[in-house]
């Protein structure tokens, strides 16, 4: 599938669309889980216009496998826009323990409120959302201390919405990924390609490898070259640097040609593995200096 045209809407998506537009009237306030590696490209355009302006927190995940240094600027730039951020790693559950204070921080003026009413001890509710595979039922299982939502690294793992209970005051509803009908930038479409938050079977993979190869020669070359033992040189293509990897590891056929196929799965397995150190893809809009994704010019 050609990754400018990309469209990937399944049904179940509709049918969490219309999940939350039912419940988010009850909800208190919304966490928002994003790959702290894609920022950008991991939050759902949609998502101000589903919430409908209810409190929200940021949690930056993944955040083990990003690059500090573009970690930190995404932090403050959301929190610039007026969001609460957390930054964690939901698989070892660094950072999450400071999610419950976080909401109550985030929802102090409406605790107040009810403890006027006489409500002290009312639950609060929020809802939580991400895209497929950004680690939410992870991230879940993890603050309540139990495996009551279903994960697995794979998107449209969970399907259905879950309550889940955090303590006697704060409940999460755990709902399915989703993403939005058509990437209006084909960037996004790649970068989530990269990230696995969607399904290789509808990727090209050695195409989505070419990409990722060209930009690690431009902006973190020295991993290449620890990693594969590769030399990158100026203006090298993707396609070229697919090509040196897998020779360097051996996935050749007869008469010496590499099979990029088979080394394509390997690199974009390895870049989500955390293979090649920490990585970001993104920066904040206002220091934007990453390269597009545009497929490389052909000779």
């Amino acid at each position: 599938m050609q990754l400018e045209s990309l469209s990937w809407f399944p049904g179940h998506m509709t049918k969490t669309r219309r999940m939350v537009a039912s419940e988010i009237g009850s909800m208190d306030a919304v966490c928002e889980i994003i790959d702290a590696r894609i920022p950008r490209a991991s939050r759902n355009p949609d998502l101000d216009e589903l919430t409908a302006g209810k409190p929200r927190i940021v949690v930056l995940n993944r955040v083990d496998q990003a690059d500090p240094k573009a970690t930190k600027q995404w932090a403050a730039w959301f929190r610039a826009q007026g969001y609460a951020v957390l930054e964690v790693d939901a698989k070892s559950g660094a950072g999450v323990k400071q999610f419950a204070p976080a909401v109550r921080a985030l929802l102090a003026d409406k605790l107040r409120a009810y403890e006027e009413k006489g409500q002290v001890g009312r639950v609060l509710r929020v809802m939580v959302l991400g895209i497929p595979n950004v680690g939410k039922s992870t991230f879940i299982n993890k603050v309540s201390g139990r495996k009551t939502a279903k994960a697995e690294d794979r998107p449209g793992v969970t399907r259905g919405k879950q309550w889940v209970p955090v303590d006697k005051t704060l409940e999460l509803l755990d709902t399915p990924g989703i993403l939005w009908p058509k990437f209006e930038d084909p960037n996004v479409g790649v970068r989530l390609g990269f990230t696995g938050a969607i399904r290789d079977d509808v990727m090209d993979m050695e195409d989505l490898a070419s990409r990722l190869m060209a930009y690690l020669g431009a902006h973190y070359p020295e991993a290449l070259t620890e990693r594969y033992k590769i030399t990158v040189e100026p203006g090298e293509q993707g396609w070229e640097l697919l090509e040196k990897a897998g020779r360097k590891r051996g996935f050749l056929m007869s008469g010496g040609e590499v099979n990029t196929e088979r080394c394509a799965v390997m690199l974009v397995d390895e870049f989500r593995a955390c293979k090649w150190g920490r990585i970001s893809l993104e920066r904040p809009p206002q220091r934007d200096d990453m390269a597009d994704f545009a497929e490389e010019d052909e000779e």
